[in-house]
């Protein structure tokens, strides 16, 4: 699963919210679909700059993600090295597109079902759903990481090297 960074669970989040709001969609479109409106969050481009450049390629995003090479410097590379350098891997962005990673849907309200990929609502779900689990990882992280420094600043116990007297 992708790596847990704040960078990422925001991502997630404001698309699942311009999503909410009316954006564009439709899961046929590169620029509209999924990754798509991830895409546009996080690049800032429109969904017919990411057309464009998904153009450059051959398939959907997830085959795109597939013969992702991080030696390329084609635009597609771009957009692929935008995702990764989130957190994704390209099993992320094939599961973004399909709604299938199954921590996720087990992490779903109400539990275990499956998502249809080109249903709104079921993406916004599966966007929120995949944020929360991403954030509850990172902050059992930086929880981790704060005990462990902490237990590295405490002082030492020292032993008295004087009697008490009393």
């Amino acid at each position: 699963m992708a790596t847990a960074r704040l960078e990422l669970i925001e991502a997630l989040r404001q698309t699942a919210t311009n999503l909410r709001n009316g954006a564009y969609y439709a899961w046929g479109h590169h620029g509209g679909c999924n990754c798509g409106n991830l895409l546009q969050v996080v690049t800032k481009l429109s969904k017919e700059e990411i057309l464009q450049y998904a153009h450059s390629g051959i398939g959907e995003w997830t085959e795109i993600a597939e013969e992702y090479c991080s030696v390329t410097h084609v635009p597609l590379g771009l957009m692929m090295t935008k995702l990764m350098e989130l957190g994704l891997t390209p099993t992320d962005i094939h599961n973004i597109e399909y709604l299938e990673d199954r921590e996720v849907l087990n992490a779903l309200p109400g539990g275990f079902r499956w998502l249809k990929r080109n249903q709104r609502e079921d993406v916004i779900l599966y966007l929120d759903t995949f944020a929360n689990v991403l954030e509850d990882r990172l902050l059992a992280q930086v929880s981790i990481e704060t005990l462990l420094e902490q237990a590295d600043q405490r002082p030492a116990h020292r032993e008295l090297t004087s009697p008490i007297s009393i």
